[in-house]
C-alpha cells in the first residue's frame, strides 16, 4: 500500500488522541516550559487576586448608573466553554440562516442584553488559558495555575502535598450564596466532574482527577487527595449543590460495574458515588432523586424532590445534532429543571450553566458542532430571562477562553456562513469562510499543492473537519479576550475589560454575598 503525506499525518493524529488522557486537553508537546519565564510572585497569593478584584468593584460602583439599585436575589452564570467572539459571530449567523434570512443580523438571546464587557483570560503561569485555571478565576475570584481548580497559583499542577494545604484553598460563589442561606447547582452538557463545573467546588491540583483511578495513575494517594467526584458527593459545597446535572456517570461508579447505557464504571475503590450521594440524603431525611434520561427528567419536573442528580451519559452528553431526543434532555431542558427546582428557596439562588460542547467540537475543528452547541447555549438562556424576573435575578454569559476558529474572506451578504468564500486562493482554489490555525482538520499539501477541500466526500456534513493550517490532534485555544452579556440588577456593572477573575466579585456585589463591597453595604 502506497501512503500518501495527508494519510500519514491522520494517521499520527489519531495515535496520538486515541493514547491521550482527555480526549480534548492533552497536553501539547511543549518546548519552552522548562526554561525561566517572568513571574509575579504575588499572584501566587489569593490575597492578591482578591484585593485587585475589589478595587475594580469599587470603580465599577462608582460609575454604574444602577448603582442605589435593589440586590440581586438569584444569580445564574451562563459559561460557554470556548466561545471566542468569532464563535458568536458565526453562531448568530448561523442561526438566522436557519431561519431563512441573510443571517448576519440576527441576535442570539443574550446578545440583546444591555451591558456587554471584556473579559481577560490569561492565568498565572499561562498567556493562553484552560479551563482549570479559569474555572477558578470566574467561579472563585481568584487566577491560578493552567490545570489547577480551586487552590492559589502556590500550587503546581499535579502538585497532590501543595494542594492539601487548606491556606491554598479557595471559595467559590456557590459557597459564599450557600454561606447567606440561597441555594446552588450546576448544569452542564459536559462531565459534571469536567474542569468547568468542577470550579463551583472542587479543589485539586490536576484537572484530570475526576476519579480515583486517575489520582492513582500519577501515583497519588486518593485519601489524601480526593478526586473530584468524591468530592462533589462527599465535601462542601457539593454535598450541599441541590441541583447536579450533566454527564460522567463513569466517574461515579467502580469499574466492574456497567451503567444504563452500557458505559463500564472508572473507580478502583469498589465505591458507587451515586449511592453514597442518595444515602446521605436518606440519612438527612431529605426528598432525593437519581435520574439518568430525559424522560424522568420531564416527569420529575411535576414533583421535584429537594435534591435532584441527573448523570445523563457515561461521559459527556451528545452533541445537540447527534443526540437521541427520546434519552437526551436539551440544555435548555436541564436549566429549566434547575431554576424550577432552585426558584423555592425565597432567599435566591446561585447557579451554573455550561455549554461545554462548543469547546470539544472546536478542539476537533467540527465548526458545524461548535455553532450548534453555542444555539443551544443561546435557547438556554432564553429559558432562563423567561423563567427569571429581570428586577431580582441577575444573568450573566461569558467564556472561559476562546478558540483559533477564524471568519474570513470576501463573501457577499448571506452566503452560506458553513461553505466556501467567495473568492479563491492564490492557487484558484476555494477556502472556506471559516477554518482554524491549528487541529486534527490539517490537510498536507499534494504535489500540486493545496488540497481543495470541497471535494472531500463528507463535505459539508456535520462531523467534516474544517481545514486547518498546522497539524495537530487537538485544536488548541485562543488567548483572544472573552465576551461578557449581563442582565438584571446592576447589570453595568460588567461593562469595560477587565480581569476574569473579577467577575464572581461583580456578582457578589450586586447579589450581597461573598467577600468585599456590596451594593447593600450603601443602602
Amino acid at each position: 500500500m502506497l501512503w500518501k503525506p495527508f494519510d500519514i499525518v491522520l494517521l499520527i493524529i489519531l495515535i496520538v488522541k486515541c493514547c491521550s488522557g482527555d480526549e480534548y486537553h492533552s497536553n501539547q508537546r511543549e518546548i519552552f516550559r522548562s526554561q525561566r519565564y517572568l513571574r509575579n510572585e504575588e499572584e501566587r497569593n489569593s490575597e492578591y487576586w482578591i484585593n485587585q478584584a475589589q478595587e475594580s468593584v469599587k470603580k465599577h460602583a462608582a460609575r454604574a448608573e444602577a448603582h442605589p439599585g435593589p440586590s440581586a436575589r438569584n444569580i445564574v452564570l451562563f459559561l460557554g466553554d470556548g466561545m471566542s467572539v468569532p464563535t458568536l459571530t458565526a453562531a448568530r449567523t448561523l442561526l438566522g440562516q436557519r431561519n431563512g434570512r441573510t443571517g448576519e443580523e440576527a441576535e442570539l438571546s443574550f446578545e440583546t442584553f444591555p451591558t456587554l464587557g471584556l473579559a481577560k483570560t490569561y492565568c498565572v503561569d499561562a498567556q493562553i488559558a484552560d479551563s482549570a485555571c479559569t474555572a477558578t478565576s470566574y467561579l472563585c475570584g481568584v487566577k491560578t495555575n493552567r490545570g489547577t481548580i480551586g487552590v492559589t497559583g502556590t500550587v503546581e499542577r499535579g502538585d497532590c502535598p501543595t494542594s492539601i494545604n487548606p491556606h491554598n484553598h479557595v471559595e467559590s460563589i456557590a459557597a459564599w450564596a450557600l454561606a447567606e442561606g440561597r441555594d446552588a447547582g450546576i448544569v452542564t452538557s459536559a462531565r459534571v466532574t469536567h474542569a468547568s463545573p468542577a470550579g463551583a467546588y472542587a479543589r485539586v491540583a490536576q484537572r484530570d482527577w475526576e476519579s480515583d483511578a486517575d489520582v492513582r495513575k500519577d501515583g497519588h494517594d486518593p485519601t489524601a487527595c480526593p478526586d473530584i467526584a468524591y468530592q462533589l458527593v462527599h465535601q462542601h459545597p457539593g454535598i450541599d449543590f441541590k441541583v447536579i446535572l450533566g454527564g460522567g456517570r463513569r466517574e461515579f461508579l467502580p469499574n466492574n460495574t456497567v451503567d444504563e447505557e452500557g458505559t463500564f464504571g472508572k473507580r478502583l475503590d469498589g465505591r458507587n458515588l451515586i449511592d453514597e450521594w442518595q444515602m446521605d440524603k436518606i440519612a438527612k431525611n431529605v426528598s432525593n432523586a437519581f435520574i439518568w434520561n430525559r424522560r424522568q427528567l420531564l416527569n420529575i419536573n411535576d414533583q421535584l424532590p429537594e435534591y435532584l442528580l441527573g448523570l445523563f451519559e457515561g461521559s459527556h452528553l451528545q452533541y445537540n445534532m447527534e443526540r437521541n431526543a427520546d434519552t437526551e434532555p436539551t440544555l435548555a431542558e436541564l436549566t429549566e429543571t434547575a431554576i424550577r427546582s432552585l426558584s423555592r428557596n425565597k432567599n435566591g439562588f446561585f447557579l451554573f450553566v455550561e455549554g461545554g460542547r462548543i469547546d470539544h467540537a472546536h478542539h476537533d475543528n467540527q465548526a458545524t458542532l461548535a455553532l450548534d452547541e453555542t444555539i443551544e447555549l443561546s435557547a438556554a438562556v432564553a429559558r432562563a430571562a423567561e423563567l427569571l424576573d429581570e428586577t431580582d435575578s441577575l444573568l450573566v454569559v461569558t467564556s472561559d477562553h476562546a478558540h483559533v476558529m477564524a471568519f474570513n474572506g470576501y463573501t457577499h451578504r448571506g452566503g452560506d456562513v458553513l461553505g466556501p468564500s467567495d473568492s479563491l486562493g492564490d492557487d484558484g482554489l476555494p477556502y472556506m469562510t471559516l477554518s482554524y490555525t491549528n487541529g486534527p482538520g490539517y490537510r498536507a499539501a499534494d504535489a500540486v499543492g493545496r488540497v481543495d477541500v470541497t471535494k472531500d466526500k463528507d463535505f459539508g456534513s456535520m462531523q467534516w473537519l474544517y481545514p486547518a493550517s498546522v497539524p495537530l490532534s487537538s485544536e488548541t485555544h485562543g488567548g483572544d479576550d472573552v465576551a461578557v452579556f449581563a442582565r438584571g440588577p446592576h447589570h453595568a456593572m460588567f461593562s469595560g475589560l477587565y480581569e476574569q477573575n473579577v467577575i464572581p466579585h461583580l456578582m457578589a456585589y450586586a447579589a450581597c454575598i461573598g467577600p468585599g463591597k456590596h451594593v447593600c453595604d450603601d443602602s
